[in-house]
């Protein structure tokens, strides 16, 4: 597709033991998408994200993010157009306080001071988090550090979104508030691997279904309803 934000033609993946992780993935995102990646433990989710940002290289095939194709001369600018938030943020978050995590992309960017505190500023305002900046990184709840987590990478005001099982652990009260933060995020296209069909369904209007590292299906939302297709690959409807 001409207007594709990501486009992912033919990928394939082996890890070093041998295991095939993704096989032969095609698909095209639009910018401003918001599409669910979802699928049984094992599926390749996680796998295809860290490819979107280079962090993986795959065996085969061809990624390209806003025109241009993730190789080593592009990668460290598409890294800061990708922002890829992990499923738990103590494997983002490894500064003492939270305007230091939330600072470190952008200072790596070569970006001024001044420039940096805007930044910083700015993307804990957008999480609900102004007055943290000062706080002790260890110290937060688990949502508090999932926002925090989503601030590092909106300081580097990437125009694409990868999230790892963004509700994962939280309670239902944090959950809603999560959802509630995310459908706030009008301007970045969103990749989202979830088993939580009910943030899916509530974000996103496409799905993709991965199994056993292949597409199984690509769709409207609606295929979370389709209780054959989703039990077929080990899912809930929603």
């Amino acid at each position: 597709m001409s207007d594709a934000i990501i486009s992912v033609q033919q990928l394939t993946y082996r890890y070093p033991d041998g295991h095939l992780a993704l096989d032969r993935l095609s698909f095209d995102i639009t910018a401003g998408e918001k599409v669910a990646l979802i699928g049984p433990n094992g599926a390749g989710k996680s796998t295809l994200l860290l490819h979107l940002n280079g962090v993986l290289r795959g065996t085969t095939g061809r990624i390209v993010i806003n025109a241009l194709p993730l190789e080593d001369a592009n990668v460290r600018q598409i890294r800061a157009q990708v922002g890829l938030v992990f499923q738990n943020p103590d494997d983002q978050l490894f500064s003492p306080r939270v305007a230091e995590d939330v600072a470190f992309g952008p200072l790596n960017m070569g970006l001024s001071p001044a420039e940096v505190k805007i930044r910083v500023d700015r993307a804990l305002a957008a999480v609900g988090l102004g007055d943290y900046g000062d706080r002790l990184s260890f110290h937060l709840s688990g949502g508090e550090k999932k926002r925090v987590a989503i601030a590092t990478v909106l300081s580097m005001e990437p125009s694409i979104l990868l999230l790892d099982e963004p509700s994962s652990g939280l309670d239902p009260r944090t959950r809603r508030s999560l959802i509630e933060l995310l459908a706030s995020f009008r301007e970045q296209t969103m990749l989202i691997s979830t088993h939580d069909m009910r943030l899916a369904y509530a974000l996103c209007q496409r799905a993709i279904i991965l199994d056993g590292g292949k597409i199984a299906a690509d769709g409207g939302i609606d295929l979370l309803h389709d209780q054959a297709l989703m039990e077929q690959h080990g899912l809930e409807t929603p």
